[in-house]
């Protein structure tokens, strides 16, 4: 597949736990991963690290042709994101190596079950289910079938977006049980748009829920991302269901500067700030930052990779508090 072709894809399918907008826009559950906090003073809080880490994304910013960030957060992070393009991508060297490195897999399924049809949804990207998706799942499963395992995978993330992305809850319902019956040891998740938080319907076989709000410097104190936190949770359709807190770690100076009133230097406040709202709430299971590489999005972006030398020691603190970590 070639580079002009994978970011197309990207930003198609990877509306990946963004609702940037021109106006603003995991893990004890009932699944047993095996998995043990090491944060012992917020125990709850078992899984940090980055999205965008194995997603055909090449950093414009460096010299060299780079789509795997992997080796750069593993030391402070134990999951990141592989996406899945068609049903007959293998993903097993990748998710080993991952493995190799003690980073857990999230795999971006959208693709592989759902297709975009339309402009009929709130984002104007309106997806419906595919009505071969059975066979589709089949296909790269058998293909994969070695590394569908809660060893190497720490969750299917399913709809990207979906309520704002025109998936109905019918559609949703269907690929999580589908999920959960043929793997029900591997968590499934779902980040939604936060314009869409109050249409969202949670199926009770989903076992990790977030949305995703930017541009906020403390979340604990702004009102609005407040309400968003509240309708998230009112959405849970389970006990045993956990939260997955989206943590603002890109910068765009007109959106987080002009809108947001944050300086670049003060991301590491903005971290440690959503870092205290995971720890004051024991349904946060992990923290996902959004997003690693540069240029994501719009052009000049900057993600975490980017950041000054502040804002990352920061995010490793964080990182290697929870994961327990220390390269």
């Amino acid at each position: 597949m070639k580079l002009e072709k994978q970011a197309v894809l990207i930003r198609g399918s990877l509306q990946v736990l963004s609702c940037i907008l021109i106006f603003g826009i995991l893990f004890s559950c009932k699944k047993d991963d095996g998995s043990t906090s090491f944060n012992t003073q917020n125990p709850h809080i078992e899984y940090f690290g980055f999205t965008i880490i194995d997603t055909y994304w090449d950093d414009p910013t460096d010299s060299e042709t780079k789509t795997n960030y992997a080796d750069e957060i593993h030391g402070f992070s134990n999951l990141a994101d592989i996406l899945v393009v068609d049903s007959g991508d293998n993903v097993v060297q990748r998710t080993q190596n991952f493995a190799d490195l003690e980073l857990k897999a999230v795999l971006h399924l959208n693709e592989l079950f759902f297709e975009l049809i339309d402009t009929n949804s709130p984002s104007n990207s309106n997806y419906d289910l595919r009505s071969d998706y059975r066979n589709r799942w089949n296909e790269f499963k058998n293909i994969n079938q070695s590394i569908l395992t809660a060893k190497y995978i720490g969750a299917f993330y399913i709809g990207e977006e979906p309520t704002w992305n025109g998936i109905t809850f019918a559609e949703l319902n269907a690929i999580s049980e589908l999920l959960e019956s043929d793997f029900p040891n591997i968590p499934s998740m779902i980040i939604e748009a936060y314009p869409s938080i109050n249409d969202l319907q949670v199926p009770e076989t989903v076992d990790w829920i977030g949305f995703d709000r930017y541009f906020i410097q403390n979340p604990a104190l702004d009102t609005e991302f407040q309400q968003n936190w509240g309708t998230l949770k009112s959405k849970l359709s389970n006990a045993d269901q956990k939260i997955m807190v989206v943590l603002d770690s890109h910068y765009i100076d007109w959106a987080h500067g002009d809108f947001g009133n944050i300086d670049l230097e003060q991301m590491d406040e903005v971290a440690n700030n959503y870092y205290e709202l995971a720890k004051n709430d024991e349904k946060v299971i992990g923290i996902l930052g959004y997003f690693w590489p540069n240029g994501f999005e719009i052009p000049r972006s900057i993600g975490a990779r980017g950041m000054p030398q502040n804002v990352k020691t920061a995010y490793e603190r964080i990182g290697k508090e929870i994961t327990g970590k220390n390269d």
